[in-house]
């Protein structure tokens, strides 16, 4: 059932007398106005995230690298082992080593860079 602009006025003006707003009936009518020019102005809300459970994303070992750097790890123990040092050369996943030399930690990446276009 549609209402008058003047019967939305009419509530408008006794909602704001009951929150202790001064409104006047002019401006009662002037809300009433724009809430019937917005009557037909669609709403859009973002609707409440649904927050997926993630997997991890699963690594292709490059068997490149892994070769690379296991090599690498033989060549510095025999350094280390010649200058009568512990060798100690831990390799973290292919792509990484750790080592100490002289009372110093040392790290080791290797990165394969992509072919250029």
């Amino acid at each position: 059932m549609a209402k008058t602009k003047e019967q939305i006025a009419e509530i408008i003006f006794r909602e704001c007398e009951k929150e202790g707003e001064p409104v006047t009936m002019e401006e009662a009518l002037e809300m009433a106005e724009m809430e019937i020019k917005s009557g037909d102005i669609s709403h859009y809300e973002k609707k409440a995230e649904v927050k997926k459970d993630r997997k991890p994303k699963e690594r292709k070992v490059d068997e490149d690298k892994k070769k690379i750097l296991s090599e690498v790890k033989i060549v510095i123990e025999g350094m280390l082992l010649n200058n009568n040092e512990p060798a100690v050369v831990t390799m973290k996943t292919e792509t990484e080593l750790s080592f100490s030399h002289g009372g110093n930690d040392y790290t080791l990446k290797l990165t394969k860079h992509r072919k250029k276009a």
